[in-house]
């Protein structure tokens, strides 16, 4: 799983670490020739292990066992699928398997150049196997199979194992294909969504990133006149050597310091899945999706072979606001305002976005060619740029009589760098004085696949809800537990309140739900538990430590400072939050919480702070009853358990065959079964969401977020847990709020809370 950040960036605590750490490393002054890439490879590992052995919560030793984790994670990193590196290059890295401890205290950079010079040995020679075996036809009628697992497979003895190995891989990728491709033209038409949803892809095992199947928007795309076999099985041959041509001009576009900071994220991860090493475009990165803001023209771009191509305008950006530049585009030349333009073509695309972003106010010229063949030159004055898929959105519905307001929060953003920006505890105060406005009668706030963010911001968005109290509780490394409150006595919500959550929801996420839920503030509903990470990180700028640094940008480290507890006192690591109401989900049975990541922290307990559960819920323990006997005789949350176990069993099959008969009759088998599970796709709810009247005036001036906001509302409106979110809410309501249709005032007495 993707890397879940909850971090307290400004938390002066931690940061006193930092101030004692940059005063005793100004010994890292580097001499002004020092300039080579081995001598800032060798100044990151002194900064690295220095670091986070002062400021790690609980830092490992750095001794053999730790080398063979290092060694383990790095190998398995750089050939996941076991088709470039041969066992012997494997027995000619294993001597260092007990060797990189001391490596890392030397700075001795042996093994990783031995491995990038080899990787990219043996990467060059790959190219040459699958052109190669994609220039002939694949003989179908043979008996023979191929197994995905990987992790078990054994690195191939020599270059013709290793050849064999890329053939049935080849073999497999092109038959799943063509399958697709015989089906469609037997059925004269194009698959339905649905169909499409339910075929299975049986190269769909995680790691296979060397040879990706087509999509099945490339597979629907028919010839008028239907095409033989030998026709389909080459076009398909031929797609598939597309696809490894763009796969390896992806790899030719990393240079040795991506694979660097591969290697330095194998040695951070033996800390704890949670410290990482940003390279500087990485931090950059990260801060973009922390804050979701930028300074730039607010245009998605990707490769497309040596061009790069605009696939997408930011609405409300500048080049949207420009109205000239269009998705399709491909992007030539770059120019800085008046200054000459550089050629492009060709260029990595970090290095392109690099010199197309800028501060706000400054210029930037593009060269583009356009969909339609003729180029152009066009102007584009920088600002900065809101991300509007981070922020916080809402829609209304209206459900027996009464009107709910529905909050989707991806993640708890922030901007560190300006206090006066948007930020995720701001914004849903905003959307909760809207939903009154409109004269609400509950609210869903939904954090499903929420993977966490600022830590603040939870504090802020728990204390809407709640009078005033403890929200988290916070333990650093031999210091004692601080616990966070909101002072706020004012309550910007006092009605029924459901948060749903899911087994992605992560740190903040988690933070907010125990809260709510210690309070008996509202009702938790979603997966069995939610992630389980209840750590913090900090981000520490890596150049902080250097002065006279020649180098160039060092990167930051996020490294784990802090454990954080819900003000029960139990910690959320690796055991979640567990729902007060639980709904089967397709991926119920799979592996995929933080229990499941090797060297996660354990888990752990500390006193309970002092709080008062709220007492304004009468209808709090019948609606939880009543939520669970509706979803134990739902036939369609039966069907989802049914089909999230036939999930998990398919997960562990790696078998396939490469025979054509036998593929098809296994693939035909596998749709069968599938078609059971179609309900589950075709569901609706039968409700209405709607925008609030300020979005649709926003909307009437703006398709993008139209379209966007119409895809959202359709989603809803097909989503059952949303549908049973909002039934509890029905169970939540008093008779008072009932027969109002109402909401009582923020200024009415609140009852006293109970002692818990």
């Amino acid at each position: 799983m993707n890397t879940i950040i909850s971090l307290m960036k400004r938390n002066y605590k931690i940061l006193l670490a930092v101030v004692f750490l940059s005063v005793t490393l100004f010994a890292f002054k580097m001499k002004s020739d020092s300039k080579a890439d081995s001598d800032k490879d060798k100044l990151l590992l002194e900064l690295l292990a220095f670091v986070i052995e002062k400021g790690h919560y609980s830092p490992s030793a750095i001794d053999d066992n730790f080398s063979k984790g290092v060694y383990k994670d790095y190998i398995q990193a750089l050939d996941p699928s076991k088709r470039f590196f041969l066992q012997s290059d494997i027995d000619e890295f294993s001597k260092y398997e007990l060797e990189l401890d001391d490596e890392l205290m030397n700075k001795d950079l042996t093994f990783f150049s031995l491995t990038y010079d080899r990787l990219m040995q043996r990467m060059k020679e790959s190219q040459g196997l699958y052109k190669d075996i994609l220039s002939k036809p694949f003989d179908f009628s043979i008996d023979e199979s191929f197994n995905t697992d990987y992790e078990k497979a054994p690195y191939a003895k020599s270059a013709a194992e290793l050849k064999e190995r890329w053939r049935k891989q080849l073999k497999l990728t092109t038959l799943s294909s063509l399958t697709d491709r015989l089906k469609i033209q037997d059925n004269k038409g194009k698959l339905t969504k649905e169909e499409q949803d339910l075929i299975s892809n049986p190269l769909h095992d995680g790691e296979d990133n060397v040879a990706p199947v087509e999509t099945k928007k490339e597979v629907t795309k028919e010839d008028a006149k239907p095409k033989s076999f030998e026709e389909l099985e080459k076009d398909t041959r031929e797609s598939t050597s597309k696809s490894l041509d763009e796969y390896f001009g992806f790899m030719k576009d990393l240079d040795r310091n991506d694979w660097f900071s591969v290697y330095i994220n194998s040695i951070t991860a033996r800390f704890d899945p949670h410290t990482n090493y940003f390279a500087p475009e990485e931090k950059e990165r990260f801060d973009v999706s922390m804050s979701g803001t930028l300074e730039g023209i607010g245009a998605r771009l990707q490769k497309k072979n040596d061009y790069t191509e605009i696939s997408e305008l930011i609405s409300g950006g500048p080049a949207w606001r420009g109205k000239q530049l269009e998705a399709g585009d491909l992007i030539v030349k770059v120019a800085q305002g008046d200054d000459q333009p550089v050629d492009v073509v060709g260029m990595r695309l970090d290095d392109v976005v690099k010199k197309i972003k800028g501060p706000k106010g400054t210029e930037v010229r593009l060269t583009v060619k356009k969909v339609d063949g003729t180029i152009k030159v066009i102007s584009i004055i920088r600002d900065v740029v809101e991300i509007e898929e981070t922020y916080a959105k809402s829609s209304i519905v209206n459900k027996n009589g009464l009107k709910y307001g529905v909050i989707y929060l991806p993640k708890f953003y922030i901007n560190f760098e300006n206090k006066d920006g948007r930020d995720a505890g701001k914004d849903i105060a905003l959307e909760v004085e809207r939903l009154k406005q409109a004269k609400v009668d509950g609210i869903v706030l939904d954090v499903r696949d929420d993977g966490g963010g600022s830590l603040s911001t939870v504090v802020d968005i728990a204390g809407l809800f709640i009078e005033q109290g403890p929200i988290v509780q916070i333990k650093s490394a031999g210091r004692k537990k601080e616990v966070l409150y909101d002072k706020d006595k004012k309550i910007e919500w006092d009605g029924p309140l459901v948060i749903m959550v899911n087994s992605f929801s992560a740190s903040a996420s988690e933070i907010l739900a125990a809260a709510i839920q210690d309070y008996k503030r509202g009702v938790i509903i979603g997966s069995k538990q939610t992630y389980g990470k209840g750590t913090v990180q900090n981000v520490i700028d890596l150049n902080q430590f250097v002065r006279s640094n020649e180098l160039g940008d060092l990167g930051a480290l996020k490294t784990t400072t802090q454990k954080f507890y819900r003000i029960n006192g139990g910690s959320t690591q690796l055991e979640g939050v567990s729902s007060d109401v639980v709904m089967p989900d397709r991926y119920s049975y799979l592996k995929m919480g933080e229990r499941d990541v090797e060297n996660a922290m354990p888990w752990d307990k500390i006193d309970a702070a002092e709080y008062n559960v709220w007492n304004n819920n009468t209808n709090f323990n019948k609606a939880i009853l009543n939520s669970k006997e509706r979803i134990a005789t739902n036939p369609q949350f039966k069907l989802i358990d049914e089909n999230a176990k036939w999930i998990d069993a398919r997960s562990k099959e790696n078998e396939y065959s490469l025979n054509i008969d036998k593929f098809r009759k296994s693939q035909t088998a596998i749709e069968e079964k599938a078609k059971k599970f179609k309900p589950v796709f075709d569901y609706k709810n039968d409700l209405k969401f709607t925008s609030l009247p300020y979005e649709v005036d926003q909307m009437s001036k703006d398709n993008i977020l139209k379209e966007k906001r119409d895809r959202w509302h359709e989603s809803l409106s097909k989503d059952i847990y949303i549908e049973e979110a909002l039934n509890v809410l029905d169970d939540l309501q008093t008779r008072v709020n009932l027969k109002k249709n109402t909401l009582p005032s923020n200024n009415m007495k609140k009852e006293k809370l109970a002692k818990s």
